[in-house]
């Protein structure tokens, strides 16, 4: 009898044994779940607040290069050609540095992406510089096919930066449902 005794306590002391590695390695499970869960939250959040603070910057200079072309109000406003010609010129002094505003924040969505949104940020950039040459072709020149392809190359810009917005809000949207 002594010996049951004996062989109970022993299975009774295994049993305990085996429930207790059974519950730390769940435990040690659970932990590292949370600590992966945690670590990827967190990365995703950074990436979110990367990718956001880069398309605001795209935006940024999609503004400013908008506000050298909306001065096309003022041009066609203007009496005299030499007036028209005085403004066109400060435009096309201007737009070239807002055109590589834009270059280098296309180069950061790049980097960032993802890709759609990639691809409408060069696509932004790649419209903007089709405008400057077209800019430059309305100094002393007020024919109206040379407004006409001004206007065109702007409206395409235009329509590829809406497309680009469009884009990086999803992809935003997108990342906040899964972060």
């Amino acid at each position: 009898m002594a010996n049951s005794g004996l062989w109970v306590g022993i299975l009774t002391a295994l049993t305990a044994l085996g429930a207790s590695y059974i519950t730390a390695r769940a435990t040690s499970r659970a932990a590292l779940a949370q600590a992966r869960t945690t670590t990827t939250a967190a990365a995703l959040r950074e990436q979110r607040d990367r990718r956001r603070s880069t398309y605001r910057e795209m935006m940024d200079c999609a503004h400013a290069f908008n506000e050298v072309t909306w001065q096309i109000d003022e041009v066609d406003a203007a009496r005299d050609r030499e007036g028209k010609d005085r403004l066109l010129t400060q435009m096309y002094e201007r737009i070239g540095p807002a055109i590589g505003t834009i270059n280098k924040a296309a180069h950061e969505v790049r980097l960032d992406g993802p890709a759609e949104v990639s691809a409408a940020a060069e696509q932004v950039r790649q419209r903007a510089r089709r405008v400057q040459p077209l800019l430059k072709a309305l100094i002393g020149d007020g024919s109206p096919e040379r407004s006409h392809d001004y206007d065109a190359a702007y409206l395409d810009f235009r329509d590829a930066y809406v497309s680009f917005i469009g884009l990086a809000r999803q992809a935003l949207e997108v990342e906040d449902e899964v972060g």
